[in-house]
């Protein structure tokens, strides 16, 4: 069964919200100076063992309008505009880029895709699409590219009023940068004891 993984760029106070592009260049690109070839690397590996996106619509747009034409992505560019990309949006209608809309129940869309032969299916940003696989119990494994700043505000990636779920940590790494890769699945719950 392949796995829905959410991979994302956060701060050492949570916030996840767009690191490199109009709402991060507010506080300076904050991911723009961490930066290492190793780390680099593990992009590009994480990226070739995955064979879908998922993607909310903000998320979706930006890619959409940055990645066919950005120049000099090589490799990595080609796998990010070949992969089939799966969209969840109430207000899109056309979709390009090798993308489809996920219409309907997304717990019984996950599944089907779930189903299907394949590689992991990897989340970039599209935080408000996070939030509800979060609550929904649908994230397999959650990997936290920790970088070494404090922002003070913006979108977390676990807003308050989450619900608690306890997570398992399954690898750390530390990148050259300073950024720590932290790589959790959730814990199932046992509620009483027989």
């Amino acid at each position: 069964m392949r796995k829905v993984i959410v991979s994302e760029f956060v701060t050492l106070d949570g916030v996840m919200e767009d690191p490199g592009g109009a709402e991060g260049f507010k506080h300076g690109g904050w991911s723009f100076q961490f930066g290492s070839a190793d780390q680099q690397q593990f992009k590009v590996e994480e990226l070739f063992k995955a064979d879908a996106l998922l993607l909310g619509r903000r998320t979706y747009q930006g890619f959409a309008a940055a990645w066919p034409t950005m120049p000099g992505t090589g490799a990595y560019g080609e796998r990010m505009n070949s992969l089939p990309k799966y969209v969840v949006s109430t207000t899109l209608s056309n979709m390009t880029w090798n993308a489809t809309l996920l219409q309907g129940d997304l717990a019984e869309a996950l599944s089907r895709l779930r189903q299907e032969d394949g590689q992991d299916i990897l989340v970039f940003g599209s935080g408000q699409l996070v939030h509800a696989l979060h609550e929904r119990g649908l994230i397999d494994e959650y990997r936290l590219m920790v970088f070494p700043v404090v922002l003070g505000s913006g979108k977390r990636l676990f807003p308050d009023g989450s619900e608690k779920k306890t997570l398992h940590l399954v690898e750390s790494r530390t990148f050259l940068s300073g950024v720590v890769l932290l790589t959790y699945q959730p814990v199932k719950e046992q509620h009483g004891l027989s």
